[in-house]
């Protein structure tokens, strides 16, 4: 029984990997995943309003009385508000690759070409083996088009796989107007891998005081099935191989989502949830799952219910949309009290 596979360069034992989270804070947690059997480490992300925040906290202590930028260095979080600031970061980076020895992930998140990309190479000289680029836009000008956006995507991976000589995975957003042509666009820049998708943590509101509150809620297995659909169209496709995340709870999620075409199935919520020995259960389970419906490799299984290989290919097109709104009938079920 084969549960290898190829992801960024790198050859895994098997598919299941923890992402990108704050497991990764903590040298215990991250040595429990490896003894867990985490093929790979994926650290959670740097980001580029934290970096350029305490660039302007560092010029500003050097040069500029307090009070002249106090307005403007409020528009940046603050830097305590991040658990690892980011020297720290570069730091955790070298402690991590010290304590384990599986390839170590690191990630940045940002959306604009600037100085703060000089962290890129910093991650690289602390020993990461690879850089998962982690492109979080949100559009709320309404002056910015899409096209706009996607070129910043696209220059930023440009300018970092220019810059280093390990991999790196851009994750995406499912929000792009053509998924299939941005996927296109970075397979053509020769990207190392593709992350279906990016979470967005969407806002809630205090009605009684008139505040935006920050809500997170962990995901749920309903949320694999956006990323079921795109990675099925993608499959095929582009040469860079793909990850999933979001909504990967069960082995029968990790199954579907490599039959949809990911090589690699990260989890995030379902290890915060049940810990890192949760990782070691789903292996097993998918050995078992594999044996008893007699796949002899994750090679085999990869991509064989794609848009390209489905049987049915029309469910994962405008047809099934059609289909099932015409023909669902649960309504009749739904009872009425007065």
């Amino acid at each position: 029984m084969d549960l290898s596979t190829t992801y960024m360069g790198f050859k895994l034992p098997h598919p299941l990997m923890p992402g990108a989270s704050p497991l990764t804070d903590n040298l215990d947690n991250v040595r429990k995943l490896e003894d867990a059997g985490a093929p790979a480490i994926v650290m959670r992300s740097l980001f580029e309003e934290q970096i350029v925040a305490e660039q302007i906290s560092i010029s500003d202590a050097i040069d500029t009385p307090s009070e002249a930028i106090a307005e403007a260095v409020t528009f940046f979080p603050d830097p305590e508000g991040f658990i690892l600031g980011a020297h720290e970061y570069l730091e955790q980076v070298r402690k991590i690759k010290d304590a384990v020895d599986v390839p170590v992930i690191a990630s940045l998140n940002g959306t604009t070409k600037g100085g703060w990309l000089q962290y890129a190479d910093l991650i690289q000289q602390a020993g990461a083996d690879g850089l998962e680029l982690n492109v979080y836009t949100l559009a709320t000008d309404p002056n910015v088009t899409g096209d706009q956006i996607e070129r910043q995507t696209l220059e930023l991976a440009a300018e970092v796989k220019k810059t280093l000589r390990i991999p790196i995975a851009v994750k995406l957003s499912p929000f792009y107007s053509s998924i299939p042509n941005i996927a296109m666009r970075l397979d053509d820049l020769k990207v190392d891998g593709l992350v279906i998708f990016n979470r967005f943590y969407q806002p809630d509101i205090d009605p009684e005081a008139l505040e935006v509150k920050r809500a997170l809620q962990l995901s749920d297995s309903s949320e694999l099935l956006l990323r079921l659909r795109w990675l099925a169209v993608l499959s095929g496709r582009i040469n860079a191989p793909m990850a999933v995340t979001g909504g990967v709870h069960t082995t029968l999620d990790a199954i579907k989502s490599i039959m949809a075409g990911a090589g690699v199935v990260q989890m995030v919520s379902g290890l915060l949830k049940n810990g890192p020995r949760h990782l070691q259960k789903l292996r097993v389970e998918l050995q078992q799952w594999m044996e008893a419906n007699e796949f002899a490799s994750i090679e085999k299984m990869r991509g064989n219910m794609s848009l390209r290989h489905s049987p049915n290919p029309g469910a994962y097109e405008r047809a099934n949309y059609m289909q099932i709104l015409q023909t669902w009938s649960g309504w009749r079920t739904i009872g009425w009290t007065q």
